[in-house]
């Protein structure tokens, strides 16, 4: 495969193209409070932040596709009064993905993880799980652009496993309490519930690396969501849940060992794909210990 053809395939240029049509969309039907001033920090912020990173760690270019990605979802969920939150916001988001690794993969999605660490640490910033409300169309906008990103990252299965378990939450729930099933329908007819599922626990860099393993992920980030949200009685489940969650993904890798993600050659993590591949790295020659450094950090 040529180095076009690889870059054509990127699935974050899709992300990118997906989450950009919803930010705009957000911002100009919906009129959210954010400000275009404030997405465009937010942007600069994220891109200034990992360009300082790729020179501090040295890496042999800049790459501003996960950036954007991960400011674009902040665009989308953070909410404040005060443009310094939303920039600091976006430096902790980069930062994790340099900071906070094992093993070379990273420990949790940077957007999530920036919510939540300012969820913790300040009462001036915010997420609104019911922005959206339940407009039909923007749902569909959501599933449609998503559904396109998760199967060109070859990531559909946890975005799927996930909104089952979901649903068996809310639905069981229903059931034991005596609801009627209006109840449970109305919750998952929620925008934020699918960015969630396709723009965030669908993220390839930080989901286990077996399709078992993000079944069996997706599956404890409902259950744990549902006991954030009807047990403790929190806003923002579905975050917390997968904050939390996520130092599971390293066992849950040991246990199910798979092929690691890469975005030049997206797979589902089958060993069978990585014996596939295995003459091939046998028969070329092994790099310089420096330039095998530096290719080990270029896909942060």
């Amino acid at each position: 495969m040529t180095t076009r053809t690889a870059t054509r395939l990127d699935p974050r240029y899709w992300q990118v193209l997906a989450l950009s049509c919803l930010v705009l969309y957000s911002l100009f039907w919906f009129h959210f409070s954010t400000s275009l001033i404030q997405v465009a920090l937010t942007l600069g912020t994220a891109l200034a932040t990992q360009y300082a990173c790729t020179r501090i760690w040295r890496l042999p270019a800049f790459d501003p596709k996960s950036a954007l990605i991960s400011g674009l979802g902040l665009c989308f969920l953070l909410r404040t009064n005060l443009p310094l939150l939303a920039a600091a916001t976006a430096v902790i988001a980069i930062a994790s993905k340099f900071l906070l690794r094992w093993k070379g993969k990273h420990v949790w999605n940077p957007t999530n993880f920036a919510l939540v660490a300012m969820l913790a640490l300040s009462d001036r910033v915010w997420v609104s799980p019911g922005q959206w409300g339940s407009v039909a169309f923007f749902c569909f906008l959501v599933a449609l652009l998503g559904g396109l990103v998760v199967n060109r990252s070859a990531r559909s299965d946890v975005t799927y496993a996930f909104l089952a378990s979901w649903a068996a939450v809310l639905l069981g729930r229903a059931l034991w309490l005596g609801q009627p099933m209006a109840i449970p329908l109305h919750q998952l007819q929620n925008g934020t519930l699918l960015i969630f599922a396709f723009h965030m626990i669908s993220d390839p860099k930080t989901t286990p690396d077996t399709r078992a393993g993000r079944i069996l992920f997706a599956a404890l980030v409902a259950l744990g969501a549902g006991f954030v949200q009807f047990v403790l009685y929190r806003t923002n489940g579905l975050l917390w849940s997968y904050a939390v969650l996520s130092v599971t993904v390293p066992l849950i890798d040991r246990i199910l060992p798979g092929v690691r993600f890469a975005w030049s050659r997206p797979v589902t993590g089958s060993p069978s794909q990585g014996v596939a591949h295995e003459p091939s790295r046998v028969a070329l020659p092994a790099p310089p210990p420096a330039a095998a450094g530096r290719l080990g950090a270029a896909g942060r």
